[in-house]
């Protein structure tokens, strides 16, 4: 079984998702490749589940955007998980109707439901394309509604993304989260050009922002992770980078041994 590296990369507006991943095509002969262990596969889904609603938030909402919380008063509290997805259908599609007759754009938005640990209290959590905020809470009505612009930074929108994927975790049997149809999936862009000496070379130097940024000029990294499959040796690189030209983006000091990097194994 002969091993190549694939690099596939996702354009998300000022910001690049870089996954660099072992490819195995089958030789002549019929053995069979080393499978990761049940360890590394729960690992790899979580990485590629996050990395996913992050791209997917960063390509398709900015900073004038809101991220969104809804809570339930005693009086209009669901009794259970069904209930609770219901009311959260029902808010989204009277949101819609309210853009529509108001001549604004279309509904944009992510959505996960928690529930609480302790208590069991249901709430939910959006990002959502601006609007009134007046009209919003209105529109809710099952209790109090807290907002605030999306902030973005060196990895857009990735820490609200990963506190959102954490809170979904709690409703088990469900979706992590429910999208509009209307969300951009940014598309993915693949090449075996990385050759196996420099994957571990970028493995051992997880931490050289220098040599990731020779693989893709024109972008800053933001920051970089490894995950090793113990089975067969396969190295998987995540890296994320965001644009020069961004206008929020200005120019970072720049360390002056930042060209000089040491190895070492790290690890996510």
């Amino acid at each position: 079984m002969r091993c190549v590296y694939r690099e596939t990369f996702y354009k998300c507006g000022d910001y690049l998702e870089v996954n660099i991943y072992p490819a195995y095509k089958q030789g002549k002969g019929r053995r069979k490749k080393a499978k990761p262990t049940p360890e590394t596969k729960q690992k790899l889904n979580e990485i590629a589940s996050l990395n996913k609603l992050v791209r997917i938030v960063n390509a398709n909402f900015a900073s004038s955007d809101l991220k969104v919380e809804l809570t339930y008063s005693p009086a209009n509290y669901p009794e259970d998980d069904d209930k609770a997805a219901r009311e959260l259908r029902n808010f989204l599609r009277r949101v819609k109707r309210y853009r529509e007759r108001n001549d604004m754009p279309e509904l944009k938005y992510v959505a996960v439901t928690e529930k609480g640990k302790v208590l069991g209290r249901y709430h939910h959590h959006l990002i959502m394309n601006d609007m009134p905020i007046k009209d919003l809470v209105e529109l809710w009505g099952n209790g109090i509604v807290s907002t605030a612009v999306l902030q973005f930074d060196e990895n857009g929108c990735a820490s609200l993304a990963r506190y959102m994927m954490k809170q979904a975790r709690e409703v088990a049997g469900k979706k992590k989260y429910t999208r509009s149809q209307n969300l951009i999936d940014p598309p993915a862009v693949s090449k075996d050009s990385v050759s196996k000496r420099r994957v571990k070379e970028l493995a051992e130097n997880i931490e050289c922002r220098a040599e990731f940024e020779k693989l893709h000029e024109g972008y800053y990294l933001s920051q970089a992770s490894v995950v090793y499959n113990d089975a067969n040796g396969g190295i998987y690189i995540y890296a994320r980078y965001y644009s020069k030209e961004a206008e929020w983006c200005k120019p970072r000091p720049r360390k002056s041994n930042r060209s000089t990097c040491s190895g070492g194994r790290s690890s996510p």
